[in-house]
């Protein structure tokens, strides 16, 4: 699996809402001092394999703060 190291910001394009909101899995990984944040999810409840990891992202400490600030900006969060 790859990993995330930056992220290239765009507009929001054809992007379109989302009508179902699922849970996620946050993972911490640690390996041997390399340090990862790992997102998981299963998919919607309509699939036939409900529990079945569907996508997984994993990001390096980097592109974790890059998310983090990028979030803060958008939904306002700056002090």
């Amino acid at each position: 699996m790859a990993y995330i190291q930056r992220f290239d910001v765009k507009d929001q394009g054809q992007q379109r809402p989302q009508a179902e909101a699922i849970h996620g899995d946050l993972i911490a990984l640690d390996f041997n001092g390399s340090k990862f944040i790992q997102i998981n999810t299963a998919g919607s409840m309509n699939r036939q394999e409900t529990k079945k990891q569907s996508q997984n992202i994993r990001l390096d400490e980097a592109a974790f703060l890059q998310l983090v600030k990028l979030g803060r900006k958008h939904f306002g969060l700056d002090a």
